[in-house]
This record gives C-alpha cells, sequence and structure tokens, in this order.
C-alpha cells in the first residue's frame, strides 16, 4: 500500500512551475498517495495568477503548468473546518495552512510543504 502524503500549494506550486525545489518536491512525493483539502485549486490557481502578473511574458508556461496539475493523481477532502478554526488559533497558522495541518494530523499522513511555519508546526505535535 502506497504512503499517503498531504500536498499543500507552496510544494505543488514549485513542482508545476518547476521552481528549485521542484526536484525534491518530486522525490517525496513519489510513489504516494497524495491528498489535499478542497482549496488546493484555489491556491494553486492564485499563486499561477501572482507569478503571472509579475512575468506577463511567461503565461503559455504558467497555464500550461497550471493545467498539469489535472494530470495529477490527487484526491480532494473536505476538512473540519471548527476544527481547523481551532487548529489555526492555537498554532498561529492561516486557516487555509491549518487546513493541510488538519488533514495530514487527522489522516496519521506526513505534510508536504515548503512553507517553514506550516513545516514546524507540523514537526511539533499539538
Amino acid at each position: 500500500m502506497k504512503p499517503i502524503k498531504v500536498v499543500d500549494a507552496s510544494a505543488l506550486v514549485a513542482l508545476l512551475l518547476q521552481e528549485p525545489e521542484a526536484k525534491a518536491v518530486a522525490e517525496r512525493l513519489n510513489d504516494s498517495t497524495l491528498i489535499a483539502p478542497s482549496l488546493l485549486g484555489f491556491e494553486v490557481a492564485n499563486a499561477c495568477l501572482s507569478k503571472y502578473r509579475r512575468h506577463p511574458g511567461l503565461g503559455d508556461f504558467i497555464w500550461t503548468a497550471f493545467r498539469r496539475r489535472e494530470r495529477l493523481q490527487m484526491e480532494s477532502a473536505e476538512v473540519d473546518h471548527v476544527e481547523v478554526l481551532a487548529l489555526a488559533v492555537r498554532s498561529g497558522l492561516t486557516a487555509y495552512d491549518a487546513s493541510y495541518l488538519w488533514l495530514a494530523r487527522t489522516l496519521g499522513a506526513e505534510l508536504v510543504t515548503l512553507d517553514r511555519k506550516l513545516a514546524q508546526s507540523a514537526a511539533n505535535p499539538g
């Protein structure tokens, strides 16, 4: 059985846009069952939009990269928003980031993120 890994937007965007961290992210995700909160698509779209606004000449590349996410076999999961809010308050994370952390903890899964604060929260149980 493949290990389950929760993937956040920072890791997925790095992978899709072939950023310097892409290889390390790909290695961590290899041969895993991928899952993320249902908000992932919005966050990836927003990150691509921000990148496009900063670098409009990369529009075709960014659009192609955004579409590539559809080829990933990734499950989408709903989260308990009351629990996510409580976790965000306790951890100091945004509700968005707390969604990934809550899902990883609930599933007992590794959280794949490039966000330092989120990674620190994932490493500290409670």
